[in-house]
């Protein structure tokens, strides 16, 4: 028996990740043979054509021009003021919706999930997302004492699936006094599926009424970890102005990071912005949150926060900022399409791709079809439900045949689609 002196809520916890161990092989592997000889699917953070992790050129000049004072000293607990209203004005842009708005700084998105579930959601709740979805979501429920529920997604079709999101909603809303929804969209990990005008306009009204009369309160997440990247700059934000005059009881929280958009995905920093009708309701989610992260990470990271904000306060900085984005969109774009093509042409199934790092292939025994590609040195992420492409770090270069390789392995091993 091996000898644990763990609380029993903590016994068995593991953080063995299949992405993080799938790109350790790869790039084990890589170094080995050369990285021209290895398909590295797994990275969910951008590269360029050549392989080398992309640093945006006006982020890096921004860090080699802080001063030490930046670079060092503690922040606010809340975050520097510059920071969150640059926060606020990179995620909204001219969308910016009605009602009180405040921001918090937190450690990544990351950080923002964890505050909502562990500040709004009670030991031993439900917390609902779509099926398709960041798999960390359930490791941080189930480490707060939560349970994650999920709805279907998709329909075969592939739109929202409306009639799974209401049912499994009412039948939350029943349950339990607050109510804590999960939404990752535009750029869904792990589909790249994003909710039309329509299906935003159908999901906010229902969420009104059905909690309209009731003491009851829905939290909606919206997470938009790949908002930048999701189409152009204006056009693909126009959905947060839905998310004015919505109900006191139903406040929504933007969980915003600058991972992909400032690719500072090692710096952990990201904001949770709150659009509520009711100045009672902004001013506890301040208050609650910072002390959340008082009591869980502390204060968050300087240099960070005065690199973004620093940029953000000069017009031609934000224009060199909006274009360095602008291309490395249309790069990932350009893989999706070369994927999606000729996966059409060796009749390779995958879910309904509109943009983002990433592209889902369904399937039963996914584990088994990596498995074998794994021999081919292709390195893949497996899914319950399928296999996880990072079309943002695949070169064009090697995504090309890579539909065909993987609908012969997948024939190859019996899985189905």
């Amino acid at each position: 028996m091996v000898k644990s002196v763990a609380a029993p809520q903590a016994k068995g916890k593991s953080a063995e990740d299949k992405i993080f161990g799938a790109n350790n092989r790869a790039v084990a592997l890589s170094e080995k043979l050369g990285a021209d000889k290895v398909i590295n699917g797994t990275v969910g953070s951008m590269l360029d054509e050549d392989g080398n992790l992309i640093m945006l050129d006006v982020v890096q000049k921004a860090y080699k021009a802080l001063t030490p004072k930046e670079i060092v000293a503690y922040a606010p607990i809340q975050g520097y003021p510059d920071y969150l209203e640059a926060a606020i004005d990179q995620c909204f842009g001219e969308s910016r919706p009605e009602g009180y708005i405040r921001a918090c700084a937190t450690s990544g998105g990351s950080g923002v999930l964890h505050h909502v579930i562990h500040n709004y959601s009670e030991w031993g709740d439900e917390v609902l997302t779509s099926d398709w979805h960041w798999g960390a979501y359930g490791s941080m429920c189930n480490d707060n004492g939560r349970k994650l529920r999920e709805f279907e997604l998709l329909t075969p079709d592939g739109h929202f699936n409306m009639e799974s999101f209401k049912a499994n909603v009412s039948d939350m809303v029943a349950k339990q006094y607050n109510t804590v929804i999960i939404m990752n969209s535009p750029a869904n990990n792990p589909t790249g599926y994003g909710l039309s005008d329509s299906e935003w306009d159908e999901v906010l009204a229902f969420l009104k009424d059905v909690v309209k009369g009731k003491d009851k309160n829905i939290i909606f997440v919206s997470d938009v970890a790949y908002l930048d990247y999701s189409g152009e700059k204006h056009e693909c934000r126009k959905f947060f102005k839905k998310f004015g005059n919505m109900p006191d009881n139903v406040l929504i929280v933007v969980a915003y990071t600058c991972s992909k958009g400032f690719t500072m995905y090692g710096q952990r920093m990201g904001a949770m912005i709150c659009v509520t009708p009711n100045k009672d309701v902004a001013d506890e989610f301040v208050a609650i949150n910072q002390y959340t992260s008082r009591a869980t990470w502390s204060n968050s990271n300087s240099a960070a926060m005065k690199v973004m904000a620093n940029i953000c306060k000069d017009p031609a900085k934000v224009a060199e900022l909006d274009a360095e984005r602008a291309k490395y969109f249309h790069l990932i774009q350009e893989r999706a399409d070369l994927f999606m093509k000729e996966a059409d042409e060796c009749g390779l199934k995958y879910l309904r791709y509109i943009s983002g790092f990433f592209i889902t292939i369904p399937m039963e025994g996914s584990q088994k079809v990596c498995d074998e590609l794994e021999k081919e040195n292709i390195f893949l992420v497996p899914l319950g439900k399928g296999i996880r492409l990072a079309v943002c770090s695949v070169s064009k270069k090697k995504i090309h045949g890579l539909a065909a390789k993987i609908k012969s392995t997948l024939d190859a091993v019996g899985a189905k689609q």
